[in-house]
């Protein structure tokens, strides 16, 4: 049976249209704060305000999705907490920014000091890599609204970036016959796991080895990879005219940049677990706009 998106309950079509409407509801407010001008807003991968004195801050939030139900059966929290990191810091550094802080919200039915100990260690080894302080966070503990016996929980961050604005990198600059250069991912990353639960969880067991992928929790499992430095050092050396942060729609991501036409070939053999999951009845067009098909990030420079 082919198996999309859309049919496991994820229509990317509608959540787009809904992401509009709240859009336009967070418009109304950008004139409220006197101090701050907004610079970009709703619809990029970080909202920019300029402060007192000429520098731009950068917000975004984001969260690790449903990767959470495969650390919840194999029990392993420990690497959650980077893809939290992973998913906000990758995000902050496609408007140029430099992530400077960090604070994070745990959600669950229930206390588990063994497990936020866990997960905050994840959020502290990202956040090593990404270089990017935790100064803060939230716990909240509602039993009445994360249904189930067992333990539930959901896990978000926000990130604060800083630039100038002669940094900022919005792919306003780029032109017919620039290249678009993608860069390796680890695995699944952060995005597509309910399609992957559905179709992979119906044919194997998450105990399961296979050959070229090994243990297939633990390759679900594989943190999302954090571009951080190589990308800041890139943007030092080189002219960039955009950035792509390639998760949920995957390459439709690129549109973000500029809405022109990308012409990608030379793209990587898909990953073994992603050529699993296609096996698995999900179609070559499905996959490459739902994973990330083994390129987590794209640089676009002048050829």
């Amino acid at each position: 049976m082919v198996t999309t998106y859309k049919k496991v309950g994820i229509d990317i079509t509608k959540i787009k249209k809904s992401q509009m409407a709240i859009g336009q509801i967070i418009s109304s407010t950008h004139s409220l704060q006197k101090l701050a001008k907004i610079i970009h807003g709703f619809g990029h991968y970080a909202g920019v305000v300029q402060i007192p004195g000429g520098k731009l801050l950068a917000t975004h939030t984001d969260g690790v999705g449903t990767k959470i139900l495969i650390a919840n059966a194999l029990k392993k929290y420990d690497t959650i907490g980077i893809d939290c990191i992973a998913m906000n810091v990758n995000d902050m550094i496609c408007i140029g920014a430099t992530p400077i802080s960090f604070v994070d919200y745990i959600a669950a039915n229930k206390n588990n000091q063994q497990i936020f100990k866990k997960v905050v260690q994840g959020l502290a080894k990202g956040a090593k890599k990404a270089k990017v302080p935790i100064v803060g966070g939230e716990t909240a503990i509602m039993p009445d609204l994360f249904s189930g016996k067992g333990f539930t929980m959901d896990l978000a961050g926000t990130v604060v970036g800083i630039l100038s604005k002669k940094e900022m990198v919005l792919g306003k600059s780029i032109r017919a016959g620039d290249t678009v250069i993608g860069i390796k991912s680890s695995g699944l990353h952060s995005n597509g796991y309910t399609l992957a639960r559905k179709v992979l969880l119906a044919k194997y067991k998450l105990s399961d080895r296979i050959n070229g992928i090994g243990n297939l929790g633990s390759s679900m499992l594989t943190p999302t990879e954090i571009y951080v430095k190589p990308v800041l050092e890139a943007l030092s050396k080189c002219q960039i005219h955009g950035l792509a942060h390639i998760t949920g729609g995957s390459f439709t991501k690129l549109l973000r940049l500029k809405n022109i036409g990308f012409d990608l070939t030379n793209l990587p053999k898909p990953p073994p677990l992603m050529q699993l999951i296609q096996d698995c009845g999900v179609e070559n067009k499905e996959m490459y706009r739902t994973f990330n098909m083994g390129i987590g990030f794209c640089v676009v420079s002048p050829k």
